[in-house]
C-alpha cells in the first residue's frame, strides 16, 4: 500500500529526513517513532505530497500504486490525515453538523456512522457547536470523523490519542485497529505503539536508527533503548500545610460547584474524561474564562475573572494550554515571544528578556536555532516546551499545565516531569494520563461532566478508587470486558 525508498527532504539550514526507507502492506499499521524534531511529521506529511516551503525532495514515494510528489499527491480520498494540532484543520466560523454533512455529501457516506466510529455524540445540541466549544480531546475525535466520512485506504496519524484520557484512548486504539486500512501511525505514546504496530520506524535527527516488528520489545540501538526505558525523576514534594489558591463553588455553564484548595508547593494532578470541565476549570482559574458563580483566590484574597486581572496576578499564575502552537504568533520567532513574558510582566529590559529567554528554552531542550525559528516550523513537542518556557519567564507562584507531556517523546517527558518537579512552584497539572499523573502528583482530582466526583491522596486514589468513573480511567480494559459481558 505504500513504499517509501531513500526518501530525503531539506532546507537550506538543515536535512529534516535523511534517507527514510519502509514499506506497509494493506491493512497493517506502521509507526513513527523517536523524540519531537526527529522527523516523523516531515515523513507523514512526504506520503500527503506535502513539504515545508523551500524544501529540496529527493527519493520515491508511491501510495495505493500512485507516485506521489510534491505536485502530484495521493488520488483524492485515498489517504486521510489526522493532525496533531486539530484546531488548525477545524474551520471556527462553522457548525460541526455543517462541515460533517457537507464531508458525507461529497463521498455518499453516513455522518451518524462516523460520529459513532469517533466515538462523539450524536445529539443536535452538539453537532450545532463550533469547534472552540469542544475540548482538546473532541476536536481530534472530530477531526477522525472527517477523516472516516472520506473512506480512505490509508490514514496518517498524527498523535490520534493525544489529550485523550484512559478510556476514550482505549476506544480510538479499538477502533483504528478495526478500520481494515493502512495506518502509518506517529505516536510518542508507547503503549499504544505496542498495542497497534506491526512495524515500528524509530527515527532521530531524519534517519532511521532501528526497525522491526520488535523494535520495543527488544531494541537494539542506544537511542531506541532510551526511549523505552525512560522514567521521569520525581522530587520530594515541599508541600505546605495552607493553601495558596482556593476554589469555591466554581460555575459554569461546564462546571458545576467545583470546590478544590491547592497547597502552597502542592503538585496537584486534575483528570477526567475527554469533554469532563478540566480545561474549562484551568481556563477559569487561570482568568482566560469567565464563571457565572463561586470565586477564585490567591492567597486568601479574590482574583477578578477573565480580562482584569493585574500584571502581577498574572505574573503569579500561569497557565501552558494543551494547543501551545496556537497560542504563538506566526508571524514572530518564539524567543521574541517567550523574551515578551520577562519584559511584560516582570518588568526586563529586552536583552534580559531575551538572554532568559534563550537560557530558559535550552535547559528544556531547546536550541538557539530552534529557538529563532517562527512557530510554524516547531514540532508539536518543541512548541509545548516553548511555550512551558514562556511561563517559566513570570516567574510563577503557580503553574497550570493542560495536557504539557501530551506532544512529548519518552525522554523529553521524563526530562521536562524532572524539570517541574524541581521548580519551587505550585502545580496543577490537567491530564487525561494516570500513569504520568501517579508519578508527578502529591493529589489527584477526578473531574466528571463538570463536578469533582473524587479527589485525595494520589496513592489513595489510583489504589482504592471509590467512584465508578475512577475506576474506569485506571483500568478502561477491564471495564469494557467486564460490560460487555
Amino acid at each position: 500500500m505504500i513504499e517509501v525508498d531513500r526518501l530525503t527532504v531539506s532546507v537550506p539550514s538543515r536535512i529534516l529526513v535523511d534517507e527514510v526507507s519502509f514499506t506497509l502492506p494493506a491493512a497493517r499499521t506502521l509507526a513513527l517513532v523517536g523524540a519531537s524534531g526527529s522527523g516523523k511529521t516531515t515523513t507523514a506529511l512526504a506520503l500527503l505530497g506535502e513539504h515545508p516551503a523551500g524544501a529540496r525532495v529527493t527519493g520515491r514515494i508511491a501510495v495505493a500504486g500512485h507516485q506521489v510528489t510534491p505536485g502530484r499527491p495521493p488520488a483524492p480520498g485515498t489517504v486521510g490525515f489526522i493532525p496533531q494540532h486539530p484546531s488548525a484543520v477545524l474551520n471556527p466560523v462553522l457548525r460541526i453538523g455543517a462541515v460533517l454533512r457537507q464531508i458525507a455529501a461529497r463521498h455518499g457516506t453516513s455522518v451518524p456512522d462516523a460520529l459513532r466510529k469517533a466515538r462523539l455524540p450524536e445529539e443536535r445540541s452538539f453537532l450545532r457547536r463550533f469547534p472552540h466549544q469542544l475540548s482538546g480531546g473532541q476536536q481530534q475525535r472530530l477531526v477522525l470523523a472527517h477523516t472516516l466520512l472520506a473512506g480512505p485506504s490509508v490514514i496518517v496519524a498524527d498523535e490520534p490519542t493525544t489529550g485523550q484520557d484512559a478510556i476514550t484512548r482505549a476506544e480510538v486504539a479499538a477502533e483504528l485497529v478495526s478500520l481494515n486500512v493502512a495506518v502509518v501511525l506517529l505516536s510518542h505514546d508507547l503503549d499504544l505503539v505496542r498495542e497497534l504496530a506491526d512495524q515500528v520506524v524509530v527515527l532521530k535527527d531524519g534517519r532511521v536508527v532501528e526497525s522491526g516488528p520488535a523494535v520495543l520489545d527488544t531494541p537494539r540501538s542506544e537511542y531506541a533503548k532510551a526511549l523505552v526505558s525512560a522514567r521521569p525523576h520525581v522530587a520530594g514534594t515541599r508541600m505546605q500545610p495552607h493553601p495558596i489558591l482556593t476554589i469555591a463553588d466554581l460555575g459554569t455553564e461546564v462546571l458545576r460547584g467545583v470546590n478544590l484548595d491547592v497547597a502552597r508547593g502542592e503538585r496537584l494532578a486534575v483528570v477526567g474524561r475527554s469533554g469532563s470541565g478540566k480545561t474549562t476549570l484551568a481556563r477559569c482559574v487561570a482568568g482566560l474564562r469567565a464563571w457565572t458563580s463561586g470565586s477564585v483566590r490567591l492567597d486568601g484574597r479574590p482574583l477578578p475573572p477573565s480580562g482584569r486581572r493585574s500584571r502581577a496576578d498574572l505574573a503569579r499564575l500561569q497557565y501552558v494550554p494543551q494547543d501551545a502552537r496556537a497560542s504563538f504568533d506566526p508571524r514572530r520567532a518564539v524567543v521574541e515571544q517567550v523574551a515578551r513574558t520577562a519584559v511584560r510582566l516582570r518588568g526586563s529590559t529586552a536583552p534580559a528578556a531575551r538572554e532568559d529567554a534563550f537560557a530558559t528554552m535550552a535547559s528544556l531542550g531547546l536550541s538557539h536555532e530552534i529557538a529563532r525559528r517562527l512557530p510554524e516550523r516547531l514540532s508539536g513537542g518543541e512548541s509545548q516546551r516553548a511555550a512551558l518556557a514562556r511561563a517559566l519567564l513570570a516567574h510563577p507562584d503557580v503553574l497550570i499545565c493542560d495536557e504539557i507531556t501530551s506532544g512529548l517523546d519518552p525522554v523529553t517527558e521524563a526530562e521536562v516531569l524532572g524539570l517541574l518537579t524541581d521548580l519551587d512552584v505550585t502545580l496543577i497539572v490537567i491530564s487525561h494520563d494516570l500513569p504520568m499523573a501517579a508519578r508527578l502528583a502529591d493529589r489527584i482530582a477526578v473531574v466528571h461532566e463538570g463536578r469533582l466526583i473524587e479527589h485525595g491522596p494520589a496513592d489513595q486514589v489510583l489504589r482504592t478508587p471509590s467512584h465508578p468513573v475512577t475506576r474506569e480511567l485506571i483500568n478502561p480494559t477491564e471495564e469494557f470486558l467486564h460490560s460487555s459481558t
